[in-house]
């Protein structure tokens, strides 16, 4: 009897996209934040073959590092961003160019966020 699962053709393979993602950090105990930081923001550009993939990998990566993703909000892959009107400097392509050849989670931007007021 033939192997059926050799014989079955495999569905083609979806290509990779990169996704620029805000994601939002909360406090953990070894989440080497500064004093005190109430949290963070993160710009990270993250590759996937869709959204929901690229979100579920940056979440994992940043959990293995002890940081607390709190909400992940998505703009898009490049070819979204500007046909919403997005200046996309070649920095950023450069960036997300990597994460795709690396199939990475690159994080790009980083901002503490803090309750003390900046004018004290």
């Amino acid at each position: 009897m033939p192997d059926t699962a050799q014989d079955s053709p495999k569905p083609p393979k979806r290509p990779q996209q990169v996704y620029t993602l805000l994601v939002t950090l909360g406090r953990s105990p070894n989440d080497d934040l500064p004093k005190g930081a109430t949290g963070a923001g993160l710009l990270v550009y993250a590759s996937g073959v869709d959204e929901a993939e690229a979100v579920r990998e940056t979440v994992a990566v940043l959990k293995q590092t002890d940081l607390q993703p709190l909400d992940v909000t998505s703009y898009g892959t490049l070819d979204e961003r500007l046909a919403a009107g997005d200046e996309v400097p070649q920095e950023e392509r450069d960036l997300m160019a990597r994460a795709q050849a690396e199939n990475a989670v690159i994080v790009a931007q980083k901002t503490w966020f803090s309750d003390e007021d900046e004018n004290e």
